[in-house]
């Protein structure tokens, strides 16, 4: 069968403003993805609250942990926001910094995070409680692992010779969209894990 050329798109920018490049809609892509996999976890919690006679079966986890790293993401919100500001802006000099900040954030979620797995009492193995609980703190710290490498190479990339490159600024509104996108699906699954066993 031979192919039909339709149109030429080989014109068409690589990166720019939100939506012009195909790296955007790629992230996009992938956050409505990983977005599903949270529901879907978060869908699996409460199925089985339903059926189980006595739910959570250990006591409901402490809220020091999970809580402060509710905060710590809701308060990372306003340098994330400068941030895309800045990108907007093609501030080199301010992105650098507001990458440098963001990247010291992004540590502090991780730290709270080893606490926040001894606050559940309950080990991976030791029921379905303990299965879906680990399953949806480790999907989310495999989010935050992702996003500190990402974060990292996007700074050091900014201290080199290829800050220059317009799409360099595109990866950082990426960037901050991703951060925005790790802040947005914690809240349910905070809601789920630390209130709804107090309901």
């Amino acid at each position: 069968m031979k192919a039909r050329i339709v149109a030429d798109l080989s014109e068409l920018p690589t990166s720019g403003p939100r939506g012009s490049g195909p790296t955007w809609w790629g992230n996009l892509a992938f956050m409505l993805i990983e977005g599903m996999g949270f529901a879907l976890g978060i869908g699996v919690y409460l199925y089985l609250a339903t059926v189980a006679p006595d739910w959570p079966p250990a006591p409901p986890p402490e809220l020091a942990a999970g809580t402060g790293v509710a905060l710590v993401l809701l308060l990372s919100l306003i340098p994330n926001a400068l941030l895309a500001r800045w990108a907007k802006a093609q501030d080199l000099r301010r992105i650098r910094l507001g990458l440098l900040v963001m990247l010291g954030i992004s540590v502090l979620p991780l730290a709270l995070r080893v606490l926040e797995f001894q606050a559940f009492h309950v080990r991976w193995d030791e029921s379905a409680y303990g299965s879906i609980v680990w399953v949806l703190l480790g999907l989310h710290t495999t989010h935050l692992l992702a996003d500190l490498v990402e974060t990292a190479v996007l700074a050091a990339l900014m201290f080199t010779r290829h800050a220059d490159n317009p799409r360099r600024y595109g990866d950082v509104e990426d960037e901050v969209a991703y951060w925005v996108f790790i802040v947005a699906t914690w809240l349910p699954v905070y809601a789920c894990l630390y209130w709804a066993p107090r309901l």
